[in-house]
């Protein structure tokens, strides 16, 4: 398997990297939002992002 961050075998102690300065690369991908999936339609998100509060409103259990 190889570090996904290097590409150099991976270690033992620090799975799936090779490193703990590859693991904290990847870390820090994830933190800054490298990672994140781009919308297309921004509108949408904020839609859905509002919708689970106003379900919940008033309907039976």
């Amino acid at each position: 398997m190889a570090c996904p961050i290097c590409n150099k075998p991976t270690e033992k102690a620090h799975r799936p990297f090779c490193s703990v300065r590859c693991a904290d690369v990847d870390l820090g991908k994830w933190l800054s939002g490298s990672y994140a999936i781009p919308s297309t339609d921004p509108d949408d998100a904020d839609q859905l992002e509002n919708e689970p509060a106003q379900g919940l409103e008033g309907k039976p259990h």
